[in-house]
């Protein structure tokens, strides 16, 4: 998924300074930002009050909407560096195409997995027969110094674990939880699940004490460690946790994300995540010149174009603003 912020902020973030050794409650809310013609996400990550979980660098999520009479999603070719981005969705299609020819319709419970590396293009669109609903969400992971410039890759699952038990249903997205783990390539420890919570439910879950988490909602009410978490706001936790509680009156599903706090520095603009702002400008140039970035084929438009550049000069804010 593209960041379509016509005036995008530059940020770095990253490093160890700002992770909280102890566990927290910060409920942060999420700002309404409009994704291509008729779609509207809550971007949730990178926030006012946090920048990054783990690796996780970029969380939106959006619906459930009705597009019975629209078009649903249509974000054009655009690039991405230094990332992978994580599609997931609980109701409805989006048909992915990217440049290196992938063509993929992804429906609920399945996972699109595109490694970026030293760079790559795609775009994402609700078929033109689709569903009545679209709802889902859209996730960055950065990719660490070792891994970043690696080949562009992209992987789609069908067969994610899945484990029922105690009024929870997991699905295991990303990296391992509650002793299972997920078929999907990851390059630092970390963790993302949706847990379906029916009505009535009350219990723990287990948690690594070394990973900083946050819990997303994606539908109804759930209490996590007692804070009442409703769809468009994110519960920080921090680190420090062996075990999370929690409950739900009637029937709820949040998004559990998690991981190491990410050790580097990092510098993300628009749809790039690079290490210093010179980079930045040559991933944007690239992509304006028609380098590094192959055509995206199957899109019915013209790609989309690159934002400009701030005047201001970058400074380095850490995990935190």
């Amino acid at each position: 998924m593209s960041n379509l912020d016509t005036h995008p902020a530059v940020r770095e973030c990253g490093g160890r300074s700002d992770v909280t050794a102890n566990p927290v409650r910060d409920l942060l809310t999420g700002r309404n930002v409009p994704l291509g013609e008729s779609t509207v996400v809550r971007r949730l990550l990178p926030n006012l009050g946090r920048r990054m979980i783990g690796a996780w660098c970029f969380v939106d999520h959006y619906g459930p909407d009705d597009i019975v009479d629209e078009p649903g999603m249509q974000v054009p070719p655009h690039p991405h560096t230094g990332l992978q981005t994580v599609s997931w969705l609980r109701e409805g299609q989006v048909l992915h195409n990217d440049s290196l020819g992938s063509r993929q319709v992804l429906t609920p419970g399945t996972l699109g997995l595109m490694t970026s590396g030293a760079g790559i293009a795609h775009s994402e669109q609700s078929p033109k027969d689709h569903a009545p609903m679209l709802h889902g969400a859209q996730l960055w992971v950065a990719l660490p110094e070792t891994d970043r410039h690696t080949a562009p890759s992209w992987d789609f699952h069908d067969d994610l674990p899945v484990d029922s038990g105690s009024g929870v249903t997991t699905h295991i997205i990303l990296g391992e939880f509650a002793g299972l783990r997920s078929p999907g390539r990851t390059f630092t420890p970390l963790v993302g699940a949706q847990l379906d919570l029916a009505a009535g439910t009350s219990t723990t879950l287990p948690m690594e004490p070394d990973f900083e988490y946050a819990a997303l909602a994606i539908s109804g009410r759930v209490d996590v460690d007692g804070v009442p978490v409703e769809p468009g706001s994110l519960l920080y936790l921090g680190t420090g946790r062996d075990r999370l509680p929690v409950a739900a009156e009637h029937d709820g599903s949040i998004m559990l994300l998690g991981g190491e706090p990410f050790e580097e520095k990092i510098v993300m603009w628009w749809n790039f995540i690079g290490r210093t702002g010179d980079e930045i400008k040559e991933f944007r140039s690239d992509w304006e010149t028609g380098k590094r970035f192959p055509a995206v084929t199957g899109y019915d438009g013209p790609a989309l174009r690159a934002p400009s550049l701030p005047d201001l000069p970058l400074k380095a804010r850490g995990r935190q603003r």
